[in-house]
């Protein structure tokens, strides 16, 4: 037998040889992982996140309101509107800090391993973890989850998994996610996002079906109570296998949530200031500013605060259906969009409160509001004869009007617009070459909406504009959304700090024609399709934020809709009865690291009235709690 040496291998092998070695020594499994490799903020062996209070005590009841109705238990299908706060019954492979921009840790998975290119990742599965009926989570189940998610799912997933090539169960307690393509360094923690279902359970059930059968899960809290569309019970599963890991001490600490349903958001403040839910997001100005007032918030039984949102703003406006031929033409839209007065609506309607969205990345420095820099230039020049010129020379900016109410300036250059796109006033309607006038309906469930439509559709009407508002209840919405059939919407999306594979959903050619998903505008722009695929695949945070600017101009000169408002605070009112942590989360509200201070008391009365033995024994078990953290 001839010896093989290192001299004896062409050097090619050699060097993909050690290049493969290299790979093997960089992909090592890991407590977390962050978007481009930075370390985490938490070591392997932390002992709970700084924004969450490990001893809180368990116990208690949390009200919470909804809007609208349900008829399903099944969030991960098309039909039916499905109940909030579902996820409360899955656990995910990993789970995302709340204090950190781009960092998952592993819950389900206690190890994760990824390729250094991105193109695969790994997870090894917690041997205990389980289902909430004692059967272990397998990584079958993950193979299961995937694939039916993926083939029977809502065709969300189709898009949001479409860089998936396969799952593998390597052996009980490991799976490998392989990638079409390398370098996609989001995909290794979308794949953690993934909420394991049961396969046992799931095994001759029909997973479309829209129904309210409870089903099984693997999280904090299960269902133990419905009332079909109107109110939900959750209840915290008390051997749930994962309460004493890391990654959620301090969470889900109230024995039962309750999810109370309106129809009506006004009734729902009503309900609120009566005391039949406990904590309120509030999203109207009009009722921040003047709804709360009552004795309960004199008294200071109710507590109204705003909290920082470090969050990019979400997406909000009135959007055009360019599916619909009245809408195909971009001056159409830039006309229309010129007659929102914002500045008007802000003062009389929302108390000042509020801050006009220009960007698709608002309050981030992925909005581009300044003209593109060389290294932008660099990223749009390619694209020069497929965008509109105002890329490369000028900054868009939503228009300003000087609030008050008088807008014959954006009028008369909204008339100007639309007589460039065959349009003249007759009998004072705004009308085609072919005398029909240019009217739409606007589709709305909110009735709370109408205050701030009804001058937008006044401004309209005065240059011969006929917009039609049409209301309809939750469930109606919900299907003329997904089936297409509507005019202009009032939509919201909501964005991630590290744009990537969800940006597809919104805004891609593939998922312009897909029901249910989120490019509710219906674009179809080729430059647009390049970018997101530049975007999802950038290797520096320097990168994802110039191809953001650089998608963000494209999407803002298309004119695809009317941009509305935002704020940077949350908002919140709660009754004064829970605790929480000294230090709040910076991405989030973190309502689930409270707890009830009923609870809180009831522990201390019993520490009080307990014998000397007893609360000796009592503090040494507190002792040894903390000794643990160390």
């Amino acid at each position: 037998m001839t010896d093989i040496t290192l001299q004896n291998i062409p050097r090619i092998i050699l060097a993909f040889t050690l290049s493969c070695v290299a790979g093997l020594v960089l992909a090592k499994p890991q407590h977390a992982i962050t978007l481009y490799d930075e370390p985490p903020k938490y070591p392997a062996h932390f002992t709970h996140f700084a924004y969450t209070n490990p001893h809180a005590p368990k116990g208690g009841i949390l009200k919470l309101s909804a809007f609208g109705s349900y008829d399903s238990l099944n969030d991960f299908i098309e039909r039916g509107n499905s109940a909030r706060y579902l996820n409360l019954l899955y656990d995910t492979l990993t789970i995302r800090s709340l204090d950190e921009p781009n960092t998952v840790y592993g819950l389900v998975a206690e190890k994760i391993e990824k390729a250094p290119d991105a193109s695969w990742v790994r997870f090894y599965l917690r041997p205990k973890a389980k289902f909430n009926d004692g059967h272990p989570i397998t990584a079958e189940d993950v193979v299961f989850t995937f694939n039916i998610l993926k083939e029977q799912g809502s065709p969300f997933y189709r898009q949001y998994y479409a860089d998936i090539k396969q799952v593998i169960a390597e052996g009980k307690h490991q799976v490998l996610f392989t990638f079409k393509q390398s370098n996609n360094r989001e995909l290794p923690m979308i794949v953690g996002e993934l909420p394991v279902l049961p396969k046992h359970w799931w095994q001759g059930k029909k997973f479309t079906a829209t129904n309210l059968t409870i089903p099984l899960g693997s999280g904090p809290y299960q269902i133990t109570q419905i009332k079909a569309g109107s109110s939900i019970r959750f209840e915290r599963v008390k051997n749930w296998w994962a309460k004493d890991l890391p990654v959620v001490a301090g969470f889900y600490n109230f024995d039962i949530i309750t999810v109370d349903y309106f129809r009506d958001m006004s009734v729902a403040l009503e309900a609120f200031k009566a005391g039949q839910f406990d904590f309120n997001l509030e999203y109207s100005a009009k009722d921040w500013a003047k709804g709360y007032n009552c004795p309960a918030l004199k008294e200071g039984k109710i507590i109204k605060k705003e909290l920082d949102n470090h969050n990019i703003a979400t997406i909000q406006g009135f959007i055009f259906n360019i599916r619909r031929p009245v809408f195909h033409d971009k001056k159409v839209r830039q006309a229309i969009s010129l007659l929102f007065d914002f500045e008007w609506s802000n003062r009389q309607l929302f108390y000042n409160s509020y801050k006009r969205l220009s960007s698709y990345f608002e309050n981030s420095e992925m909005a581009a509001n300044e003209l593109p820099t060389e290294a932008e230039l660099a990223i749009l020049e390619p694209l020069r004869d497929k965008v509109p010129p105002e890329v490369f020379e000028k900054v868009f900016t939503a228009p300003t009007s000087d609030g008050s109410g008088i807008i014959r300036e954006q009028q008369r250059k909204a008339y100007q617009i639309l007589h460039e796109a065959g349009y003249s006033i007759k009998n004072g309607k705004m009308v085609n070459k072919e005398g029909n006038q240019l009217k739409f309906e606007f589709l709305l469930a909110q009735a709370n909406l109408e205050r701030v439509i009804l001058p937008f559709r006044a401004n309209l009407a005065e240059i011969g504009i006929d917009m039609e508002v049409r209301r309809v209840d939750v469930a109606q919405f919900v299907n003329r959304l997904r089936s297409r059939d509507y005019d202009m919407i009032s939509f919201a999306w909501s964005q991630s700090n590290s744009p990537g594979n969800e940006q597809r959903s919104y805004w891609s050619s593939a998922s312009a024609d897909q029901p249910s998903s989120m490019n509710v505008i219906g674009i179809k722009d080729p430059a647009v399709d390049i970018l997101l695929e530049q975007l999802i695949k950038a290797d520096t945070r320097e990168s994802l934020v110039l191809h953001a600017r650089a998608l963000d101009r494209l999407l803002q000169w298309g004119y695809y809709l009317v941009w509305n408002y935002y704020t940077d605070k949350y908002r919140i009112a709660y009754w004064n009865k829970f605790g929480q942590p000294s230090i709040a989360p910076q991405y989030d509200i973190g309502l689930f690291t409270w707890w009830s201070l009923a609870t809180e008391k009831t522990k201390d009365a019993a520490t009080a009235i307990a014998t000397p033995a007893v609360k000796a024994d009592m503090q040494r078990s507190d002792d040894s709690k903390q000794l643990g953290k160390q």
